[in-house]
């Protein structure tokens, strides 16, 4: 997955000196984050999840069929748990969000269930199979 900036962890993370959190990978290159999807404030949305969690603004991750595309990766504990980066596709409403936001305030993948809502948006990576 191409790598971009990684921006501060969020202060009361850091100030907690607690476990690191997860970490979203956000595209926005030809087709996210771009006037090509309509109707999103990309910029508020960056913003909003950058609040939460350390976010990495990606170049194309080559599914612009699935535009605005949010990866959730997991904390440590949440690997330790056997959990697995989830590809996000068609995040292109404030509640959307507010869903990713929610569940990596629960710990995200391999610590808390991928909610119900979220599964809707749910795909599998290119390249990956269903380990299922």
């Amino acid at each position: 997955m191409p790598e971009g900036p990684l921006d501060e962890t969020p202060a009361e993370a850091v100030a907690g000196g607690g476990p690191a959190p997860c970490r979203v990978v956000v595209c926005r290159d030809c087709c996210c984050g771009s006037p090509k999807v309509t109707g999103i404030d990309h910029a508020a949305q960056t913003a909003r999840l950058r609040a939460e969690v350390p976010v990495r603004i990606s170049d194309c991750l080559d599914v612009c069929d699935q535009a605005n595309v949010i990866v959730v990766q997991p904390s440590a504990a949440g690997r330790a748990a056997g959990g697995r980066p989830v590809w996000l596709g068609l995040v292109n409403d404030q509640d959307a969000t507010e869903d990713i936001v929610g569940w990596v305030r629960a710990g995200g993948p391999g610590v808390a269930p991928l909610p119900e809502i979220l599964d809707l948006y749910a795909f599998t990576a290119p390249g990956r199979r269903d380990e299922a």
